[in-house]
């Protein structure tokens, strides 16, 4: 055994006995070391490296807790004769090959240019996170550390049911708010209280695609109904389906097309919903980032039967990487609700939620929205003005009045699934309209994020880059 090759670099950032303990490991993996083959003293290789004994000490004790060692005494130390199975002579069985799932259609790094639903994470006041995030360590009660509420921290449940009735019209008590791990998550309890396999419900069409991924994979039968200037087509759903038990629908921005749902059909599905006893599941989709006019009032605050459940989420607000989310649900049905959540994993750790709690509680929240409606529209702008300077001839930008996306139209007659595929291969973030679709339908676009476009040339650097990949198509 060559000692040399275990000498460990000081230059190197781990500690010393930290990286005699990795070497010692490789040369076993690697097989040039054999099980049961006896190793140096910790006396002899410590002079033989110029290390301290107790350096040697370290590393030997931690092999020997992990199973490569066996000290035997005076007799010394060996290597495991236990170790393996082997393969062949040298090393140990190779670990197996697990196939890894291809992700879906627009899904690509965090990093790549147009991503959907990602946040200005340039903008996030990290600063005040941080502090908030000791200050919720410090001041967690025994009780939330011990036995969480399953429906949710309370302080948070009270702040999200303060800034609805401020922001969204929704006059809610805190024992109607149920967090959830993410918008999947208030879809599941949903689903786990309310609904059963095989009920039918409407779907917009097209739809927030892993909403209906969702659904679908809970058993669920969705039937598309179509979507106009004046959002969902009620009148269709109704003809198409006349039973079904539920609807899900974005009415203040509707994803992905962003118009926002009419007055008028606001109040059919309403009645249509009491008349049928049916739910709608109102996922307020981008309600926070609106640029022209004031923020439409949403759904469930015209909700007199209690047939709505409204949904919101912290992903696009603050940072996905939260998993927060949440559920309002009618007064007649907290009951069930609290007894569903009982026997479910609950809303996830208690430190993120308290720190949400306290940048609401505190005023951060709103102070970061107003500064995110002011960036979100300088940065729409950089992308839309570089849309339409470079592919002009190419795209139709639909005008909308919030949300973080755009959707551009294809002038002509392209396959966007193909572009969308192509861009995700030149490490563009861009997903395809039809993706969104139930059925199909000879109108194409393609769908970009822009929060992270920090100026001008980032936006312009990108779209030329979506350019070079349309024309290859």
């Amino acid at each position: 055994m060559d000692l040399q090759r275990l000498r460990p670099s000081r230059e190197h950032g781990s500690p010393i006995y930290l990286q005699l303990y990795e070497r010692f490991r490789e040369a076993i993996e690697a097989g040039r070391i054999l099980p049961g083959g006896r190793v140096p003293s910790v006396r002899s290789l410590a002079s033989e490296l110029n290390l301290a004994r107790g350096t040697v000490e370290a590393a030997y004790q931690m092999l020997v807790s992990e199973g490569y060692f066996v000290a035997r005494g005076a007799a010394g130390t060996v290597v495991s004769p236990h170790l393996g199975p082997l393969t062949g002579s040298h090393g140990f069985a190779a670990v197996p090959t697990v196939p890894v799932q291809p992700r879906p259609p627009g899904i690509t790094g965090d990093e790549a240019p147009f991503k959907l639903g990602l946040p200005a994470l340039d903008a996030f006041p990290r600063k005040t996170w941080a502090r908030l995030a000791g200050r919720s360590l410090r001041t967690l009660t025994t009780t939330a550390m011990t036995a969480p509420d399953p429906a949710g921290y309370d302080p948070l449940r009270c702040a999200i049911a303060t800034y609805l009735g401020i922001s969204r019209g929704i006059a809610c008590s805190h024992e109607q708010v149920f967090v959830t791990t993410g918008y999947r998550g208030a879809l599941a309890l949903v689903c786990r209280t309310l609904l059963n396999a095989g009920d039918a419900g409407w779907f917009e069409d097209p739809g927030y695609l892993y909403a209906r991924q969702f659904l679908l994979r809970a058993g669920l039968r969705l039937s598309p109904v179509p979507v106009d200037e004046e959002g969902l087509c009620v009148d269709a759903g109704k003809r198409q389906v006349a039973d079904a038990r539920f609807a899900v629908v974005t009415p203040t921005h509707q994803s992905p097309m962003g118009m926002a749902l009419s007055l008028p059909r606001r109040l059919a599905l309403l009645e249509w919903a009491s008349d049928r006893q049916a739910w709608i599941i109102e996922d307020d989709y981008d309600s926070e980032f609106r640029y022209h006019g004031k923020p439409l009032p949403a759904l469930k605050s015209l909700d007199r039967d209690d047939r709505v459940l409204y949904t919101g989420t912290f992903s696009k607000v603050l940072f996905p990487g939260l998993r927060l989310a949440y559920l309002v649900v009618p007064v007649s049905q907290v009951r069930r609700f609290r007894d569903s959540v009982e026997h479910t994993p609950g809303a996830g750790s208690i430190l993120p939620q308290a720190m949400v709690a306290d940048f609401m509680a505190q005023g951060y929240f709103a102070r970061h929205l107003r500064k995110m409606r002011s960036l979100y529209a300088e940065r729409r702008a950089y992308l839309v003005d570089a849309l339409t300077q470079t592919l002009g001839s190419e795209l139709h930008v639909e005008p909308q009045a919030g949300g973080i996306q755009v959707l551009a139209h294809l002038k002509r007659a392209q396959n966007d699934k193909r572009i969308a595929a192509a861009a995700e291969a030149s490490g563009l973030a861009i997903a395809a309209l039809s993706d969104w679709r139930i059925r199909r339908s000879t109108q194409t676009g393609l769908l970009m994020g822009f929060a992270n476009f920090a100026n001008v040339d980032a936006a312009g650097d990108a779209v030329l880059r979506l350019r070079a990949v349309l024309a290859d198509c």
